[in-house]
């Protein structure tokens, strides 16, 4: 097996999908400074833009959670 289709399999792995999760609750850390931001600054606009950021960050978080369930059920050993 390559090093390249080792590479492009651990995205689908179980370790995979627990590292995104943690760099996508990362950049939650970002969007909690901006929304602070906002509300002191009282700007509208950007107040927005972190909340559709927030939107999009649950949103991925909910789709990769999925995912490990999804790779759980096929685990033979795990289940």
């Amino acid at each position: 097996m390559s090093a390249l289709s080792k590479a492009k399999g651990f995205k689908k792995s179980r370790t995979g999908t627990y590292l995104s999760i943690g760099t996508t609750a990362f950049g939650a850390v970002s969007v909690v400074k901006q929304l602070r931001h906002a509300r002191t600054e009282s700007d509208t606009l950007m107040l927005l833009d972190a909340v559709v950021s927030a939107a999009a960050i649950a949103t991925g978080l909910a789709i990769l959670v999925r995912e490990l369930k999804r790779i759980g059920d096929d685990d033979v050993l795990f289940g």
